[in-house]
């Protein structure tokens, strides 16, 4: 054998050696069943999953053990010849019999978990969900309501040539900036939206999939039997930004929930209060804010840039007309949205000192030195 032929099998058991080993460690993440439920309906639905499982197993032996002992023990080559037969009334009857046994056997848990997984009644919590290119808004009532987007170290971690290994950050393009809080061991139920395109409400350990449809509301439910930290994500192909729509659910005990709740409610009672006074603001305390929107609960430079320059086919602001023009067009666009495009309606996202904050960076940054806008003017402009 020479030299060159053993160098290339060398090189090759390299290779595969890297490649196992490579196989391996993505083998030890990799999770060939459904993730650990944490409430009885998703172990009933677990255990019901297994049921069909192992049915399937028990017919795809006998039907194949089958095939390959015939194959073998009846082959041509043993002399073996067909039989001349039309029909058998043994065997009719036998694969009707057992697939209608199977069929109830299965039918009747699988009708009992469906009218659970559809019941919402007697809830002890309802959190209204709607789903936003590419966010998610959650509205508690009593005013407490916010959005919920991709991390910004993430988003900044998965745009390109950003220079990041993501290999070493946890629970990639799975963490948010305001994560979803309820307690455990209570009823919550779920009313899913959307205001824009059809989005999918998703935590697996929680046995809830529900979709987000504009202009329709859907309900679904759930409890969480343990405290912990879940993680979901959009299940709908939804647009440009699809993958980068997670969801984080933190499950607290009630009186941790509680105390988030109360703090929540001041803040939002101080924020509204914030927004709603007809204080001017300077232009500075308006363009710090407006920077902290666009890139983050705004989430603007995933469309538009961070620095206004656009991305792919979406518009740039630097120097463009929007931003240059009329403060009057421009308030109209980021309020109301442009019907037919990626362009979505920040109106009910947003407060009018939050809108004028962003509108006014979005005029004066990058280069662009165009008018400011006051809470004010966005308030009479809605």
């Amino acid at each position: 054998m020479s030299f060159k032929h053993n160098n290339i099998m060398t090189k090759g058991l390299v290779l595969l050696g890297l490649w196992l080993g490579a196989a391996g460690q993505s083998l030890a993440e990799y999770n060939l069943n459904f993730q650990e439920p944490v409430n009885a309906l998703g172990r009933e639905i677990y255990d019901l999953h297994m049921l069909v499982f192992w049915i399937c197993v028990v017919i795809g032996i006998g039907v194949f053990g089958m095939m390959i002992y015939s194959i073998i023990m009846h082959r041509k080559s043993k002399g073996s010849v067909s039989s001349d037969f039309h029909e058998s009334a043994k065997v009719e009857v036998v694969w009707t019999i057992v697939p209608f046994i199977i069929l109830i056997a299965v039918a009747i848990p699988a009708t009992s978990t469906l009218l659970k997984l559809e019941d919402t009644s007697d809830a002890d919590l309802t959190i209204k969900v709607t789903g936003l290119q590419w966010k998610w808004q959650y509205d508690y009532g009593d005013g407490v309501n916010f959005i919920s987007s991709i991390h910004p170290d993430h988003n900044k971690a998965r745009q390109l040539n950003s220079g990041i290994d993501v290999t070493k950050i946890d629970n990639y393009l799975l963490e948010v900036d305001n994560e979803l809080v309820v307690p455990i061991n209570k009823k919550i139920r779920f009313l899913v939206t959307a205001d824009d395109v059809i989005h999918s409400f998703w935590v697996p350990q929680f046995a809830m999939k529900k979709d987000a449809i504009p202009g329709y509301v859907n309900e679904t439910w759930t409890t969480v039997d343990k405290e912990g930290v879940y993680r979901g994500q959009c299940a709908e192909l939804c647009g440009k930004d699809h993958a980068f729509m997670p969801i984080v659910v933190r499950a607290v005990s009630e009186g941790d929930y509680n105390t988030w709740l109360a703090k929540q409610k001041t803040a939002a009672a101080a924020a509204a209060a914030e927004a709603a006074a007809d204080k001017v603001w300077s232009k500075a305390d308006l363009m710090a804010r407006g920077e902290a929107i666009y890139k983050g609960k705004g989430g603007c430079f995933g469309c538009h840039g961070a620095n206004g320059e656009g991305v792919a086919v979406f518009p740039k602001l630097a120097g463009s007309a929007i931003a240059l023009g009329a403060a009057e067009a421009h308030i109209s666009v980021v309020v109301d949205g442009v019907p037919g495009s990626a362009m979505a309606a920040y109106g009910n996202q947003l407060n009018d000192l939050e809108l004028a904050a962003v509108i006014t960076y979005e005029r004066n940054a990058w280069g662009n030195n165009a008018s400011i806008v006051q809470p004010a003017d966005v308030k009479a402009a809605r």
